[in-house]
């Protein structure tokens, strides 16, 4: 019987873990899953996502909120992510995390960074964000069970979900000024990035964030990612990464 359902989960490989970060930097939603401290019953409630640089969820909640004294009593949680779309919604894929919640402190780095990622994500949150009972959860991922759709198990670890090393640090240094220069000089580029890589209808998209492995991008309630063709190694290949990327679309849309 073990060894049945061990045969139900596929071996992770490099495609599982492109849809598993794709529901992850592409969740407009979640589904919370903490524990009541009074019964210690599972308790699901439904919260807004970003994702730090290095792909970690982000929660912004209040304090008034059954989900966020349950986090502080206890920070162990999961969060589901995934939309369903047409037909059976057991058909789409989904990726459940669990995670560590810590709360970040106001006035540090790490705050500063996640509130800037989130706002970006989730500009109309600036009503409230700033009130003295919301606060901002980063959830550090364990590790994480994908389905692709039916048959198509994956567990994955950690270091499968996320972003590592120094090229992190240097990009939190430059990242908000180069979304705000290519939303400002560069929409035409951003509209390539959007049809060609990530075959997304519709205008309006601007960038929401950058990080080591590719783009966010946002159009009203619409959210989607494009992955740069090789992972960032260092700073000074940001640039040339989406230059080369507006080429390359524009050259195959004159095809």
């Amino acid at each position: 019987m073990g060894d049945r359902k061990k045969d139900v989960i596929r071996e992770t490989d490099a495609k599982a873990i492109r849809l598993a970060k794709t529901l992850l930097r592409s969740a407009r939603f979640g589904a919370l899953a903490v524990l009541e401290p009074r019964t210690g019953s599972p308790l699901a409630s439904r919260v807004g996502i970003a994702t730090d640089i290095d792909g970690a969820p982000l929660v912004l909640v209040s304090l008034l909120a059954a989900h966020t004294s349950a986090l502080l009593a206890d920070p162990r949680c999961s969060l589901l992510l995934g939309e369903p779309g047409k037909g059976d919604p057991l058909a789409h894929p989904r990726l459940t995390l669990a995670c560590q919640a810590s709360r970040l402190e106001r006035g540090s780095q790490a705050h500063a960074r996640a509130e800037r990622r989130y706002l970006n994500r989730n500009p109309k949150a600036s009503l409230y964000a700033g009130l003295g009972d919301f606060s901002i959860f980063r959830l550090e991922p364990q590790h994480a069970s994908l389905n692709g759709g039916f048959g198509k198990a994956y567990q994955l670890e950690r270091l499968d979900l996320l972003t590592i090393g120094p090229i992190i640090e240097e990009l939190t240094g430059s990242e908000q000024s180069a979304v705000e220069h290519m939303n400002a000089d560069h929409l035409d580029a951003i509209a390539i990035y959007a049809r060609h890589f990530a075959k997304a209808p519709g205008d309006g998209w601007t960038i929401a964030g950058l990080d080591a492995e590719g783009i966010d991008l946002v159009s009203g309630d619409n959210i989607c990612r494009v992955f740069f063709p090789q992972p960032l190694v260092m700073v000074s290949e940001l640039r040339p990464a989406l230059i080369a990327m507006a080429r390359a679309g524009r050259a195959a849309s004159e095809i």
